[in-house]
């Protein structure tokens, strides 16, 4: 068990660093905390930007045995002055500099510049997230990232730092979705300024405003992330645009060093080393497809809209990165979007359509590597061609497993989603319901924010629907069904409840413990990091009576809780 610093450093292992192309333009030290064009190199060295007079939060504790460190590092003051941003002091051979990294920005499949300060897209890149260590722990690879920790070139003037709402969201929803199922980045410690503080945009108490009403004064914070590693989609963009514009000498050849590093640090596993490179860029394509895919559907599983699905927002490793505007849907609706600046592109239900057009740049920025490798290049496009049909499967499979079936059945669930859209139903909760295998519809009226006694033949549909839905999970399940058999019926009922999650982060949890923590109370924060990191179990009745609810009335339509902007 890693104890001190000192034994963390011995695990160092800066991979992207020592094979990668550093800018050519930097300052070595690290100085370079002002907004400029990047022109080439993977990464700039970047010194963080220390917050001042840190206090911890809290810390991953599954995170923490998973990499074999010791809990007790979390609160220790070389740790601490590490992970919110001061390098200064740290023990070789850890590296006294971190870096960042940039990238390209497409929306919805389309290539943006002009949201760039210069108009080229070399301004694009982590305005305010520096990658500190990479190490091996455990037998595995490991990149940690401070969220917040100052200006890099990429900052285009903003001024680089996380403010402590946003952070316990992310440090929160990060330990939620790994406990979900659903790949993501990681959480490893949460330390805020007890002095630093920064102006934000925000919402007055109970407003209905759609976008923020007011500045405020934000306790700025630093969250560190861990994941394998922190390339995008738009950082393989970026490279592939310069080749395929031969903007210079060396574009082609940085792209394939990145596309290697990729693939040497996210799918090792999968692609033989001593293939051709043609033959790696292929299956790469290809591995990613089936993350991406299974990302997605399990993202709608349980109730998750990203927000804000640009390629640089879309890791390239095939996991949830970047949790800004990011929701988990209460009331069903197949357009809930949570950001107000996302628009229904990035919609719930529309992003097995924004995967696809992430995919389409993914591609379009290996292409460069394959001009003369004609049959390998169709192979690629047919591979691009069939994502529509291999993320169906991938939905399809989903929607019959949270209906507790082998088979998708498109008539019985298109009638469940007009159903759930016409009755305001709570997404989670009634999932939640049905997985108790109910005998009758009474079970699933919890979930119910509409009275349907009071709408016209509503009732009869749901009964119509829920007798329907008997009937199937009795003929289309793989082991023998029995609805008089209560040890058949608690197998399917188990079954379903590990798809089915009991609780999910929602935002109106979220603000009461944002706001105690601004007055340096931390307790609703911890609990729920307890509840959210068991999101199948059963809690005691107290915290079931509080967590496992619908959302308020008097909250709808309140800014910061029902819709945000991605100010953080």
């Amino acid at each position: 068990m890693i104890q001190t610093l000192e034994e963390l450093a011995e695990h160092a292992d800066y991979s992207l660093m020592d094979t990668l192309k550093c800018d050519p333009d930097t300052s070595k030290d690290g100085e370079d905390h002002h907004p400029r064009e990047v022109f080439s190199g993977h990464y700039v060295p970047v010194k963080p930007t220390p917050i001042q007079n840190p206090e911890y939060i809290a810390h991953s504790k599954i995170l923490f045995a998973e990499l074999g460190l010791d809990e007790c590092l979390a609160t220790s003051y070389d740790f601490m002055r590490m992970f919110s941003g001061d390098l200064s002091k740290i023990p070789e051979p850890m590296y006294k500099v971190g870096w960042a990294t940039g990238y390209a920005l497409s929306i919805y499949g389309t290539e943006y510049y002009q949201q760039c300060p210069f108009g080229t897209g070399n301004g694009y890149g982590d305005g305010r997230a520096i990658s500190v260590l990479e190490a091996v722990l455990e037998g595995k690879r490991w990149e940690m990232q401070l969220k917040g920790a100052g200006r890099t070139p990429y900052c285009r003037g903003a001024d680089g730092r996380a403010v402590l709402r946003s952070s316990i969201r992310e440090f929160l929803a990060q330990e939620h979705m790994v406990a979900l199922g659903v790949p993501t980045s990681r959480s490893l410690s949460l330390y805020t300024s007890k002095s630093e503080k920064v102006q934000r945009p925000w919402y007055s108490e109970n407003s209905r405003s759609h976008d923020p009403d007011m500045m405020v004064s934000e306790s700025v914070a630093i969250s560190t992330r861990v994941a394998p590693s922190f390339l995008r989609v738009g950082q393989i963009e970026l490279f592939g645009r310069r080749a395929r514009k031969q903007e210079h000498p060396k574009s082609l050849e940085e792209l394939e060093q990145i596309v290697l590093h990729l693939i040497e640090r996210e799918y090792s596993e999968e692609i033989d080393a001593n293939l051709s490179l043609p033959e790696k860029v292929l299956l790469l394509a290809y591995e990613f497809r089936n993350r991406l895919t299974f990302l997605v559907a399990h993202w709608v599983r349980v109730g998750y809209c990203q927000g804000n699905f640009n390629s640089d927002n879309c890791a390239a490793g095939g996991f949830t990165l970047d949790y800004g505007p990011f929701g988990f849907m209460e009331v069903f609706d197949p357009e809930y979007q949570p950001w107000t600046g996302g628009g229904k592109h990035f919609s719930f239900l529309n992003q097995p359509n924004a995967a696809e057009r992430n995919f389409h740049v993914f591609c379009t920025a290996l292409k460069p590597l394959l001009t003369s490798e004609l049959k390998v290049l169709a192979k690629l496009e047919e591979l691009e061609s069939d994502f529509p049909e291999v993320m169906q499967i991938e939905m399809k499979e989903m929607w019959a497993s949270k209906l507790g079936l082998d088979s998708y059945d498109a008539t019985l669930f298109r009638g469940l989603a007009q159903l759930m859209m016409q009755t305001s139903v709570d997404y989670t909760i009634f999932f939640r319901e049905l997985s108790n295998v109910p005998d009758t519809l009474e079970g699933l009226t919890k979930s119910f924010y509409s009275d349907i006694t009071q709408v016209r033949g509503l009732q009869e549909n749901w009964e119509t629907w829920f007798s329907s839905w008997r009937e199937h999970i009795q003929k289309n399940n793989s082991t023998e069904y029995n609805a008089s058999s209560p040890e058949s019926c608690e197998a399917l009922s188990q079954r379903m409840k590990g798809i089915n999650p009991k609780y999910t982060l929602r935002e109106w949890h979220l603000v009461p413990a944002y706001e105690k923590a601004k007055q340096g109370d931390y307790k609703l924060i911890k609990e729920l990091q307890a509840v959210m990191t068991e999101p199948y179990a059963e809690q005691s009745k107290q915290l079931e009576e509080k967590y496992y609810a619908k959302k308020p009335a008097g909250l709808f339509n309140i800014g910061g809780i029902s819709h945000i902007s991605c100010s953080s």
